[in-house]
């Protein structure tokens, strides 16, 4: 899948509000998909949003300069040494082409510059989407599941794709 009218990119400190509008979408957009909450995150202050984009492993992808998605990379305390996908998001009207796909490729590709063999994420079992897109991608339930920390009504599961050799 290619889109030529697509970028990915790692987030730089100064997108820090294209992160914030991103995120935001995503909470308003899909609530049940995500740890934190928009109630939450419209308490951060300005602060707050450029410390996160400059210090976390954000990558966006943008068409015509929009971004039109996110995701993180990042590691699991529960987990020693797994390196984990985290807050995916591809805004509705870029969704079905390859905005997703670069975005889990370019985590596994940081995952991979560090040493993993593994990407792991968490998936809300109720978000069927998702669960489908990771299984097209060739990520497979580990067999874990656990109750969402913010709300224990909803249940992730742990699914994780082989990182194979570029």
């Amino acid at each position: 899948m290619s889109d030529t009218n697509l970028v990915v990119r790692r987030a730089r400190a100064d997108d820090w509000l294209a992160l914030k509008t991103i995120r935001l979408e995503a909470l308003r957009d899909t609530p049940e998909a995500y740890g934190s909450t928009i109630i939450t995150a419209l308490t951060f202050s300005e602060d707050r949003w450029r410390t996160m984009t400059a210090q976390m492993c954000y990558f966006l992808v943008e068409r015509g300069g929009q971004v039109v998605g996110m995701a993180a990379g990042g590691l699991n305390n529960d987990h020693a040494g797994a390196h984990w996908l985290y807050g995916m998001y591809v805004t509705p009207s870029a969704r079905g082409g390859a905005a997703a796909v670069m975005l889990v490729d370019v985590v596994e590709e940081w995952a991979r510059g560090e040493g993993a063999t593994e990407l792991h994420l968490d998936v809300t079992t109720c978000v069927a989407r998702a669960s489908a897109f990771y299984l097209k991608l060739g990520f497979r339930p580990t067999g874990e599941r656990h109750a969402m920390f913010r709300d224990p009504t909803m249940t992730l599961e742990t699914m994780r794709r082989v990182i194979v050799d570029a």
